[in-house]
């Protein structure tokens, strides 16, 4: 399944959160060395490549030390989604960018929740688009409902060949247009859905690893930039 996305951040700054146990298996986030991910299981040109090993480098500081940190040890609870939108935005998001069986995936839902419930959106909106929080509760109710009107069940009841069938439909706007008539299906599809969950997704040390993403530029930086380049502190491509 095919889909084109453009990557955002979610906010790291003063969000209460609760332990994630599964990351507390990295070495523990406070240790001299920080975390690492050498146990989660990866494939491609990267797979040998742990962003995490460069934790005590001149490639990060302490600011972004910090953030990382945050962001590999807790997660915000659910606090504005119900338990049945919550679900369904799993199981859209398992399609929109499904990882691996064998490895821990990489959270999506929990910041997506904690967003809406901050109400923290980019600073503008389309002018044929509700609020950012209407938006979400009304596109994640018509995918719903499409799902039921083609399929006769719940988006979460269907195989993954059908909730494809149903996600495709609304990426292509092929939708009951009564049922979108206040949220343009293909706009809700790309720039809010596909946007923002793949924006959370690669802001993840987990999908730097995998892309071989060596980290943000600051303090230590890029410096070969031309095609075909790297610096020596850059993932090597396995092939």
């Amino acid at each position: 399944m095919k889909y084109v996305a453009r990557s955002g951040l979610p906010s790291d700054r003063g969000a209460r959160s609760r332990p994630f146990i599964e990351y507390v298996a990295r070495s523990g986030s406070s240790s001299e060395h920080g975390p690492s991910s050498e146990h989660v299981a990866r494939s491609g040109p990267y797979r040998r490549y742990d962003v995490l090993a460069k934790w005590q480098s001149v490639s990060f500081d302490d600011l972004t030390r910090d953030v990382l940190r945050r962001r590999l040890t807790a997660l915000p609870p659910r606090r504005f989604l119900t338990q049945a939108e919550w679900d369904l935005l799993e199981a859209i998001v398992a399609r929109l960018l499904p990882q691996p069986h064998d490895a821990r995936p990489v959270p999506i839902t929990p910041w997506i929740d904690e967003m809406l419930h901050a109400n923290r959106g980019e600073g503008f909106r389309h002018a044929d688009m509700p609020s950012m929080r209407d938006a979400w509760r009304h596109g994640l109710a018509a995918i719903d409902g499409e799902a039921c009107a083609r399929h006769r069940r719940r988006c979460t009841e269907l195989d993954s060949d059908r909730q494809d069938d149903v996600l495709r439909a609304v990426q292509r706007g092929d939708v009951d247009g009564e049922r979108w008539k206040e949220l343009p299906a293909s706009r809700f599809f790309v720039h809010v859905l596909l946007k923002t969950a793949a924006g959370i997704h690669y802001s993840h040390p987990d999908a730097w690893s995998d892309i071989g993403f060596g980290g943000p530029a600051s303090p230590r930086g890029y410096v070969r930039l031309g095609f075909d380049e790297r610096d020596p502190w850059e993932a090597r491509e396995e092939r």
